[in-house]
Parts: structure tokens; sequence; C-alpha cells
């Protein structure tokens, strides 16, 4: 297998995705976590995650830009655990709220629409990290033949992508958006078949969380009515 010169390298890290929208996305969940009622934040300070999404973002850019990527991934890793820990817990108090009938609906709906909107910006940005070794190692790899989810554009003719101008096509944080907004609305991805266990086992938690969020708004709507 040929290996790829020094001057191929760079030319490919220039092709690297810009990091904004999922970092974008990890400040939207810092800013729902913080309008959460202070019922669901365990005792918790509601700036604490925005503080802990700003505290790990500002090094992973800083690595980033020092093409230390390694050390960039394994702070992705642990901001994304962060992430979806503060979204588990806050789950289970709203599960607690809810059966105990502690929860106004309107604090109900607005709880349960954060939650839901969290739920597939997590996964949309753990789907993003994993997917194909992730980022940095997609950027290197001239199109995308190979990840845990077959994207349209992987199946295309080599001609038609041509045609298409989508020769080294690749997805972007988008495409996991994408992915993972029809995971939590139908509760099964559309036009992206899943290749991978992993993904599989994820994308299943994601549709649990989804559906129980969903549940406890229909019970709840039953019990008012």
């Amino acid at each position: 297998m040929k290996r790829a010169t020094p001057h191929l390298l760079r030319f490919r890290e220039e092709r690297f995705e810009p990091l904004w929208p999922p970092f974008v996305a990890m400040l939207a969940l810092g800013g729902l976590y913080a309008a959460l009622p202070p019922s669901l934040l365990g005792g918790a300070p509601r700036w604490l995650l925005m503080t802990i999404v700003v505290g790990l973002t500002a090094p992973i850019l800083i690595l980033h830009r020092r093409h230390n990527h390694f050390l960039s991934q394994v702070l992705g890793y642990i901001l994304n655990s962060v992430v979806t820990v503060a979204l588990i817990v806050s789950l289970g108090f709203l599960i607690d709220e809810v059966t105990e009938h502690h929860v106004t609906p309107p604090q109900l709906l607005r709880s349960a629409a954060a939650l839901w909107v969290s739920n597939f910006l997590v996964f949309a940005s753990w789907y993003w990290r994993l997917d194909g070794g992730g980022p940095h190692q997609r950027a290197l790899t001239p199109g995308h033949t190979d990840g845990a989810f077959l994207f349209p554009q992987m199946t295309m003719h080599p001609e038609a992508k041509s045609a298409a101008g989508e020769e080294e096509w690749e997805p972007n944080f988008v495409d996991y958006l994408f992915l993972a907004f029809n995971t939590s609305t139908a509760f099964s991805p559309t036009d992206v078949p899943v290749l991978s266990r992993w993904a599989k086992i994820l994308m299943m938690i994601q549709a649990m969380i989804s559906l129980l969020v969903l549940a406890l708004l229909a019970g709840r709507a039953v019990n008012i009515l």
C-alpha cells in the first residue's frame, strides 16, 4: 500500500472539516442544561455544565491547531461522556419528579423539550466523533467508503459521484445531526443503514431515551385530562 507523502498529508489536513458546528452543539447543550428547573439538576449549579463545556472546548481547539489530534480526540471523548451523564441524570430526576407529581405541566413541557433536543445533540456528537475513526481520520482519507453508517453518497456509482462532484465526499457534523434527529423522531434511521454493532447499540439507547421522554409527556397529559 502506497504511503501518503507529507505534501499530501498537509493537503488533507487543510480539508479537515470546521469544528465550530459540533462545538456550537456542545454550547447549546450547556444552555439547555442551564434552562432546566433546579429539581432536575440534583443540586448542581446550573452553570456547571457550560463551564465544563467551555473548559474542555478551549484545549481541544488548541490541540487541534497544534496537530495533537490524539489528545484532542481523548478530550473530546471526555466532553461527550460528561454531557451524556448530565443528560441521563437529568432524565432520571425528571422521571422521579413526574411519578411523584411534583412537576407542573409547563415545567414538564419545557424540561422534556430541552432533554429531547439534548438527546439528539449528544448522540450526533458521538456519531461524529466515532464514525470512521473520528473527524481527523476521515479527513486523511480521500472519500468516505468505510464506516459505521452507509450514507447514500457511499452507494453512488463512481460515474454518478464524479458527475455530481462528490468524488471525495465525506460526512460532516450536519450529516450526523440529521441522522440523530431522525433517530429521535422516527426511532430508527431513515436513509442511512447502520452497519456497526457499536452504532446500533448507541442508536438503541438514543431511541429509548427519546421514547421515554415522549412517554412521560403523553402519560402526564393523560393524567391532566
